[in-house]
Formats: structure tokens, sequence, C-alpha cells
């Protein structure tokens, strides 16, 4: 028999469990959701300070209490609750066979559980030691249906189970978020799975594409060989699709799931695959962290396009992202049809940094508007995946110079597990004030859900609005086509992107033959 000790996350007790708890329970497994004190009914002492290690104590007490039996010991942490279930685990390291990451961070020694909300605000606020932590301040719980949406999808769960959990929700203690968590390293061994809910926004394809790009951390989950599984719905599986939970949860105490593939160094990562299209390279100028693509015979000031990155991409990733082999083929195409492109390394390495990477992008605008080669009238900027946010400033107040703005495969809106609530980073809302800016919109029919949903609200937007939106669609592409699905039909969106943005421009375009 197979024991499952099941953590809830913020605000929440042992009640969401409820019916994931049943379904273990008729596959003929043991199932136990922990009452953490503060948060559970039946345990909100007065006048009690409430921290951390105040929840792993009491997922330490489940886990003695089910005595030293030969039975299979699997803990499940959920959101916040991985963080005392991974604490529980290092001191209970010989009696723990499986840690479950349900929808969660990567916790790590001396990092406090506040790095991972889902709040940018609240991310800014760090402990300065386990000494001097809030004593009794708490965090209000959502008070309304739409008000849970701050802290993940709501996707997939019922009315009636909604209502049940905003009626139930406790305050959180800030002690509990801002106390470090201290490991001893003995849980390290022990095996992990994580279960991610696309809906919420992360994907097994999203995580492979960090490792790709030489995320030092996920890296190391990738070596560990930790298996991973999907649910196709928001951030509370439990109250959404509990049987399909249960049947994973099952599923990854069997040592099941999908594993990441390291790096094979006879083949390039995806993302450094090489670029569809066979065009004239360009003249490449290094301009700080700009560079410059100058079209041939270039004699009067050409036209600029200015290609942003997606991300976050780790600050010590090699190679960087102007030199890609995606990026610079784009650039290869823009040079080769007449006007100067222009790629920058911006600082987008966390959630937290889009304000410097705008910042960065507005920087290396004025930068390459200055050059005396381009003309300062005419300019175009595009936007690839994750970058997508950053478009939206200039869709808010686009200047007269700016004369389109692409988009291929973007994030056009904060995904919901990201925490960025700050709407001058969301293209969706900023459409309205667009104007008669044109817009040149790649849409891959294989992008993943959340993603997908993003752009789909974009365009609905947009056309509530009126905006010119020129929509390339590749029906059968993935999130970065261009070096994961090296097709005809790839090949051609990146002709039809190139032609309509240079087109808006009045250069006279990608040649034929390209």
């Amino acid at each position: 028999m197979t024991i499952f000790v099941l953590v809830p996350g913020m605000f929440t007790g042992a009640h969401v469990w409820r019916e994931t708890a049943g379904r273990l329970a008729a596959a003929g497994a043991e199932a136990h959701a922990v009452r953490l004190t503060g948060l559970d009914a039946a345990l909100r002492p007065a006048g009690c300070d409430v921290d951390l290690e105040t929840h792993i104590a009491d997922v330490v007490a489940v886990i003695d209490s089910l005595g030293t039996t030969g039975q299979k010991l699997v803990l499940v942490g959920h959101d916040y609750g991985i963080h005392p279930a991974l604490g529980a685990a290092d001191r209970r390291a010989a009696r723990v066979d499986r840690v479950v990451y349900l929808d969660s961070g990567m916790p790590r020694d001396g990092v406090p559980a506040v790095a991972a909300v889902p709040d940018q605000s609240l991310r800014g606020r760090a402990a300065g030691g386990d000494g001097d932590l809030p004593s009794g301040e708490v965090l209000p719980p959502p008070a309304t249906r739409e008000e849970w949406r701050r802290w993940g999808s709501t996707e997939g769960v019922p009315g009636p189970a909604l209502e049940r959990l905003t009626d139930l929700a406790a305050p959180q203690p800030m002690a509990t978020l801002l106390q470090p968590l201290r490991l001893t390293g003995a849980v390290d061994p022990v095996p992990a799975t994580g279960i991610l809910c696309t809906g919420n926004g992360a994907s097994i394809e999203m995580v492979q594409m960090r490792v790709d790009r030489g995320d030092a951390a996920l890296r190391e989950v990738a070596e560990a060989r930790v298996a991973f599984f999907e649910l196709p719905t928001g951030h509370w599986p439990m109250l959404s699709m509990p049987a399909e939970l249960a049947d994973v949860l099952l599923r990854a105490a069997a040592g099941e799931g999908h594993r990441l593939a390291l790096a094979d160094a006879s083949q390039p990562p995806a993302h450094l695959r090489p670029f569809p299209l066979d065009v004239p390279e360009a003249p490449r100028e290094r301009h700080g962290n700009v560079d410059l693509y100058l079209p041939a015979g270039a004699e009067a000031p050409r036209p600029v396009v200015l290609f942003v990155h997606g991300g976050p991409v780790p600050a010590d990733a090699r190679p960087t992202p102007r030199d890609w082999p995606t990026l610079r083929g784009y650039a290869h195409c823009a040079a080769a049809g007449g006007a100067v492109a222009a790629v920058v390394d911006h600082r987008l390495h966390t959630l937290d940094d889009y304000e410097r990477a705008a910042a960065d992008v507005a920087a290396a605008m004025e930068r390459v508007r200055a050059d005396p080669r381009v003309d300062a009238d005419r300019a175009a900027l595009w936007f690839f995946s994750a970058g997508g946010p950053i478009a939206a400033p200039w869709l808010d107040a686009p200047p007269p110079w700016l004369r389109c703005l692409a988009a291929t495969y973007p994030v056009f809106g904060p995904l919901p597990g990201w925490g960025l609530t700050d709407s001058r980073f969301d293209p969706a809302r900023a459409v309205a004030n667009a104007g008669g800016l044109p817009v040149v919109l790649t849409r891959v029919g294989l992008e993943t859900p959340a993603i997908a949903a993003t752009v789909e609200g974009f365009l609905a937007s947009a056309k509530e609005c009126g905006a010119d939106v020129d929509v390339v669609d590749v029906p059968h592409g993935h999130h970065a086509f261009e070096t994961v699905d090296t097709t005809d039909e790839s090949r051609d969106a990146i002709r039809r992107a190139v032609r309509a943005v240079l087109g808006r421009l009045g250069v006279p375009g990608l040649p034929t033959e390209a």
C-alpha cells in the first residue's frame, strides 16, 4: 500500500484534498491531508505566532504518526505547501519515498517561500534572517471568486467549489512566507516528481526549453531524472480534476512520468538549430548590447527593424539571444529585404525583470534610430515569445515613427502563474490605444494552451477596437517553430511575416528566391 501525505497551499486547509483523497482511497491507497496551523479551521489558535517551521512541524507530526512500516510514503506539496513538505522530507528523509511538487516552485535552502509567490509586489519582500520575522502579520485571503485569479488560474474549478474555497479561506501568516527554508541536504537523494498545470502557464515543453537555454536549476532537475506530468487545468487540480489528479499521483508513486532531456553533445538544443531559410548573410556590427545588420549597397538612410527576444533567459546563458540562429536569421532576412536590422540583448532574466527589459528595448531603439544609416522616421519592432508583454507600452502610445509592430508566437499577456499584475505589460489591454499602428502577428497552431489564450484574448480585443492586425498562421507549428519544425509551412510563414513587416516600412521586401 502507498501512503500519500497531502499538504495544501496558501490560504487553504485540508478540505481541498477531500475528493482527491477519496479517489486515492478507492484505488487502495491511504491518504492523509495535513492540517496546517493557522490555516485549517481546526488549528487557528489565537495569539500564536505561526511561521514556516510551524508548518514543517505539522507535516513531520503526520509522518511520525504513520510509524515506520514498510509502506511507501509519498509527500505531496501544492503551491506554498511544497515548502513545509520539503522541509519535513529533509527531516524525515529515511521515511519519505518520493516528493511530489504539485504546480509549485522549486524551493532551495535559505530561500523564503515569498520568492515563488505569484505576486510581484510580495516577491520584493524578504526577511533579513530567521530572527526578524513579522509577528502577527497576515496576508488577507481572496475575498471573491475573481480575486483567486491573482494567485493562479481557476480554470476548471466548478462554481460551488470556488465558493467553498473562498468561504473557508484563511489569512496566510506572513512569517510562513518570509522565513527562509532550511535544508540539510538529506532530502536531495529522495526521488521527485513534478505535476504541471498547463492552464496555469506551465508545461513540460516550456520547462525543456529552459533547460536547453541553460537554466542551471532546471539542468539539475534534468540530471536528477525528475519525472513530470501535465494536467490540462488551472492551479487547483484537486478541485477541478480530482480523479485525474489521483490517477497521476498513483502513477507518480510508481515512478512513471516524462523525463527531461539533457543536451546531446552531438546535437544542438532546439533554439540553436539552423534557421530554415537560406538568405545572404549581411555584415554585422556590434554596439554594446545591440547588433546591427546592414543591407547591401545601402546609401540613403534605410528603415530599421529591431528584434526583441523572449525569455526569461538566465543571465549566464551562452550564447546570448542575439547569437541565436532564429534572431540572426530574421535579421538577415530584413537586411536582404532592404532594411537595417537590429537585435538587442535585454535583461529579462527573471519574471521580475520586465521593467528593466522594457527600458533596454527603448534605449536600443533610441540608439539605432540615432545611427546616420537609419531612417529615424521608419522603424518597426518585432517581439518573440515572452518578449511579448514588452510590446504593450508601444501599443499604448505608438510614436509616429513606429510604422509596424510584429510579434511571433508571443505571450501576449501575463500568464496566470507569473504574478505580473502591472497592466502596462498587457498587450490585450494596450491594443485599444494603438490607433492605426499595423500589427503583424505570427500564430502557431500547436501553441501551449495558456499562451494561446493570451493571443486569442489579444485578437478579441483588437477586433473590438478595430485595430489593424494581420495574422500569419502556422497551423502545424509549435512555439519556436523556425528551428523546431523545419517544414515548407514554416518557411512560408517566415517569408510572409517578413514581407508584411517590410512592406509597411516601404522597402522592396524579401527576394523571391529566399
